[in-house]
């Protein structure tokens, strides 16, 4: 996410790190965690924030804007595992001896209780780790899902998506990729 940062630091945005370090999958523990630092954010800021996420740090965010809506504005996810969780990953194995029908059960509960901040959801056919039908949002109809072109790990660098955010960001509706 670093050079990312870099970039919309130098389109004039104020750009912060979630400052917990590398994503060890420990989603309740880690909003719970995140959303503190956030409301510290907003509360400073004036305003709720904007939160970017790739991967499971996109759940995170996701998460964090539906227990503490009034932290979060907006929504932009990147490669995100949207339904079904682990299981349907390329990861599912690193996720050995959990129930994952019922992990999945749990998240589809929560993704029907749906999110009130608008979302910008980047996905891509040739994602490798989380595939596109899985990185779709198809609960919240103010979802705005945007195919790209790129890898898992390559979606953070780039070009396109970099335009989409910023696009997104400065408020324009149909971004092009």
């Amino acid at each position: 996410m670093r050079p990312l940062e870099a970039y919309l630091r130098h389109l004039g945005y104020r750009v912060r790190d979630w400052g917990m370090g590398r994503n060890q999958g420990r989603v309740a523990a880690d909003v719970e965690r995140f959303a503190a630092q956030a409301g510290e954010w907003a509360k400073t800021d004036g305003a709720p924030l904007t939160l970017i996420g790739w991967s499971l740090g996109g759940v995170i965010a996701r998460e964090t804007a539906r227990t503490y809506p009034h932290l979060v504005r907006e929504i932009i996810t990147m490669g995100t595992p949207i339904i079904g969780g682990p299981k349907y990953t390329a990861l599912a194995r690193r996720f050995a001896g959990r129930d994952f029908d019922a992990i999945e059960r749990e998240i589809h509960a929560r993704n029907l209780k749906g999110l009130i901040q608008p979302l910008t959801v980047l996905y891509s056919d040739r994602d490798g780790i989380v595939g596109p039908d899985i990185a779709v949002d198809i609960y919240n109809p103010q979802a705005r899902n945007i195919k790209v072109d790129g890898t898992h790990l390559g979606l953070g660098i780039n070009p396109g998506v970099w335009r989409i955010i910023a696009d997104t960001l400065a408020g324009v509706t149909n971004p092009q990729k």
